[in-house]
C-alpha cells in the first residue's frame, strides 16, 4: 500500500505525515466525529505523543479509535443474537 503524505501545521511548524491511505480515513472519520478538523486532530496527537514520531501515534490512535468501535458493534451483536447462534453480527 502506498503511502500518501498531508502537510499540516504544528505548533506554528510546518510539517508532513505520511500515512497509508485507510489509516488518514479512520483519521477523518475521528476528526469528524470529534467534530474537529483532521489538523486539530493531529495538533492534539503531536501534543500528547512524547517522543513517538508522529506517524506512529496517528496510527495508533487510528487503530484504537478502529477497535472500540468495533467492540462496541460485536458487544451490542452478542447481545442482541444471545442464544440465536446466528445473526450474531451486525451489518456495517
Amino acid at each position: 500500500m502506498t503511502l500518501r503524505k498531508r502537510s499540516v501545521l504544528l505548533a506554528g511548524h510546518a510539517t508532513s505525515v505520511a500515512l497509508e491511505p485507510a489509516f488518514w480515513a479512520v483519521l477523518e472519520r475521528m476528526a469528524e466525529e470529534q467534530g474537529g478538523s483532521l489538523a486539530a486532530l493531529l495538533a492534539g496527537l503531536d501534543r500528547g505523543r512524547g517522543d513517538r514520531p508522529l506517524a506512529s501515534a496517528a496510527r495508533l490512535a487510528a487503530l484504537e479509535w478502529a477497535l472500540a468501535r468495533a467492540e462496541g458493534q460485536v458487544r451490542g451483536a452478542g447481545t442482541a443474537g444471545a442464544g440465536s447462534g446466528a445473526g450474531s453480527t451486525t451489518a456495517g
